[in-house]
């Protein structure tokens, strides 16, 4: 992919992802570009930033981040059940295998629809756009939504999209993925087109059933699902269930309280 990214990026910066780049291929690491590269090929957006969104399987991220290593970066796991970081001078590698939430898992699947492309020349494969939409559908803290992405995505993607993969993957969480729908077409009402009418009658219907069933009894916050920060007062206090304690829900007590210690260091997504 060369564009004027490429063109006005600093050498330093060029540098540092054309060395991650080979670092991986030379240990023939399967991984996928994410981040503001995916989103560019995507969507025709240029970011500028100094990290480098790259996503394995959970099975492949130990090895990467040792080949990191073995290549002279600074790695950690910030957070075992989701992420690490590979640093080299004032730049740095993110490497995801999940979400912060625990839903969003990278499987084969992921790379089964990857986007063969070019990143400095240098064959690459990118995240595929319904797997970029369903893991920042979630991400709605206070100081970060992603909802601006996902409306940049469906407008330029709408067209493309498998709407019955991204819907498998919301799964019971469609709430979410309608909310951005709606959304949506609001920001851009005269490109609602671009959103399926069967996508938009199927959840609607959804919504429809659930508001005419009897509500649950029992009193839970998904709140925590979209922010760890924002909804810690209703299961801390407000008497609700936090939902990522519940058996069917991948997030063990462990990594649920890693994750909200790391909100004072908001060294994270």
């Amino acid at each position: 992919m060369t564009s004027a990214r490429d063109q006005i990026l600093e050498p330093e910066g060029k540098e540092f992802y054309c060395h991650t780049l080979s670092v991986f291929g030379k240990a023939k690491l399967p991984v996928l570009i994410g981040g503001a590269y995916a989103f560019a090929r995507y969507t025709g957006i240029e970011r500028h930033t100094k990290d480098f969104d790259v996503f394995v399987r959970e099975r492949d991220f130990e090895r990467t981040l040792r080949a990191l290593a073995a290549a002279g970066y600074d790695t950690e796991v910030c957070f075992p059940h989701w992420l690490g970081k590979a640093h080299h001078g004032e730049y740095y590698v993110d490497l995801i295998f999940s979400s912060g939430n625990g839903i969003a898992r990278v499987d084969d699947e992921w790379f089964t629809h990857a986007t063969p492309d070019l990143v400095f020349d240098v064959p690459v494969k990118l995240c595929p756009a319904e797997e970029m939409i369903w893991s920042k559908g979630f991400i709605q803290e206070r100081e970060r939504f992603d909802g601006g992405d996902i409306a940049h995505l469906l407008n330029a993607r709408g067209d493309v999209i498998d709407w019955q993969r991204l819907l498998r993957r919301f799964g019971p969480h469609w709430h979410v993925l309608l909310s951005h729908l709606i959304l949506f077409g609001f920001i851009y009402p005269s490109d609602r087109e671009r959103i399926p009418h069967w996508v938009m009658h199927d959840l609607l219907r959804r919504l429809g059933d659930s508001m005419s069933a009897p509500p649950p009894t029992e009193r839970v916050c998904r709140g925590t699902l979209l922010s760890r920060q924002q909804y810690l007062f209703d299961v801390q206090s407000g008497g609700y269930l936090d939902v990522r304690t519940l058996p069917d829900n991948p997030m063990t007590d462990f990594e649920i309280a890693t994750w909200t210690a790391g909100i004072a260091n908001d060294g994270s997504h």
